[in-house]
Order: structure tokens, then sequence, then C-alpha cells
């Protein structure tokens, strides 16, 4: 409601009422109020008009919030969650292909130009990944470049340039499922629960012929991927492909599964402890 004379917006929300007052006092932000008629005129010489809407967000006590461990079948299950990969994977009912077009050639190129902070994290992440089995040294003539993509938390993402590699290889076709169609099987449910993968891409082996197609050049030695890689154009199709064939009797029951992201629903809690 705005009050002319007394040159103030009142704004009901909730249980209380929010009031502008348009004398410089809000923080020293100017409202000024006009008329019906002016509003008119503006919006018929195409001013750009903006339409506010207030909303109130809960700070919550992070001491309130249910922890991880907190969850009963995480505790029933405590392998299932790890807080870190140990090795390489199993053999699993899918392996992560690299099929080219015939006639292509190996591809490799000279190692990008790293800042000293970047070589510090490759020189840290390199045994890492070498220690887990995820990677091995590599002898053949493919070679793709590493850079770093900093993260929202100051840390640094490696990522292999797998763009040419990418060209030569025959594209997966496999079908994703649409957004629209995964929120339609969730009408009626009131309680999720959203698990994410660790690590997934790697908990997904490269079929042997094909590991020597995934090599990197570094600073510090030619290497290639025994676990499936970020970069590589099937990589996502393969993936949601195989939780595909694991998830399938719960599919549109109760579960959601999209590539390495899992939503299970369920419209009360008992069910969903079930």
């Amino acid at each position: 409601m705005i009050v002319c004379d007394e040159k103030i917006v009142r704004v009901p929300f909730g249980n209380e009422t929010l009031i502008i007052r348009c004398d410089g006092r809000n923080n020293g932000n100017q409202l000024n109020i006009i008329s019906c008629t002016k509003t008119r005129m503006y919006l018929l010489k195409r001013y750009p008009i903006f339409l506010a809407n207030i909303t109130i967000k809960m700070i919550k006590d992070k001491s309130d919030e249910k922890r991880l461990e907190d969850v009963p079948i995480v505790q029933d299950f405590s392998k299932v969650f790890p807080e870190d990969l140990p090795g390489l994977p199993p053999t699993r009912q899918v392996e992560f292909q690299i099929d080219l077009i015939p006639g292509v050639a190996p591809v490799a190129r000279a190692p990008y130009r790293l800042a000293p902070s970047e070589m510090k994290e490759l020189s840290d992440q390199l045994p890492k990944l070498s220690n887990k089995g995820f990677i091995r040294p590599s002898s053949y003539p493919w070679g793709a470049l590493v850079l770093f993509v900093k993260k929202k938390d100051g840390s640094f993402r490696m990522c292999i340039d797998y763009r040419e590699l990418n060209k030569l290889t025959v594209k997966n076709r496999y079908p994703l499922s649409r957004i629209d169609n995964l929120f339609d099987q969730l009408q009626g449910s009131s309680i999720y629960s959203k698990i994410e993968l660790r690590s997934g891409y790697h908990q997904l082996r490269v079929w042997e012929a094909d590991i020597p197609k995934t090599a990197f050049r570094t600073h510090y030695g030619h290497y290639e991927f025994q676990v499936m890689s970020f970069g590589l154009t099937n990589a996502p199709a393969i993936f949601m492909d195989l939780m595909n064939r694991v998830c399938k009797p719960y599919l549109e029951k109760f579960v959601i599964v999209f590539i390495d992201d899992i939503l299970i629903y369920s419209k009360n809690e008992q069910e969903h402890g079930e």
C-alpha cells in the first residue's frame, strides 16, 4: 500500500509490514513515488519496468543440520560412503571404449606453459593418480594437453584437453534424460535424498585396447588413463548407460538418475526409509 501524504510504501510480509520511506533515510536509498498517469506514460514510452519480489531467507544454525553420519542407513552401509576411492574400480558390465573414425592418425601436442602454482598442483596430483592406479606411464604416440581450471574454493581442477581426440571419435548417441520428464516423476513426492557419486567417472575402467588413446603429456612425463577421464566426448553417454543398467529395477519407481547424480524420492519418511 502506498501512503502518498506520508511518502511511504507499506508491504505486508507474513505477520509483519515492511515500510519503505522515500526521505533518504532508508540506508541512503532514495525512493520516488510517481502517479499512475506518469507510470502509464513511462510504459507507453517503453521504459524498462522491474517487478520487485520480497522474500525471506532463514539462516539455520549449522549445529541443527543433519550430518551424513546421523543418517541410520549411512551408518549401516558405511563402506558405500568412503572419503576417497582406494584404487582401480572392479570390471563392470560396461567399459569405456573410444571408437575412432577409420583412417585417422594419432595426435600429440607439446605441453602448455603452466604458471608456477599450476606446476606445483600438477606435481602434487600426478603421484596421487598414479598411486591409485588411475594413470600409468605411456609410450604411445597419442598425447593430449593438461590445463587447470580454478574452482570456487581457490583450488585447481586438473583437466585434459581432449578436443583433438574428440574430433576423431565416433560419437555415442545414447540418449540423455530430459529434465522435464524427470520432474514429472516427482509428482506426489515430498521426501528426497540426493546422492552424488564420488569421482564417478573414475569408477569406470577404460577398455584395455583404448587406454593408449587417453594419453596426455606433461612436463613431468607421459601418462595414460586406466579409468574414464573428464573431457572425453562420449564419457557422459557411457556413464549414463552404466547408471541406467545398475539402477534399472528402481527407475520410475523411486529413483531418478542423471549421469552421476542419483535422486531417491518418496511420499513420506517411512516409505523413504524402506
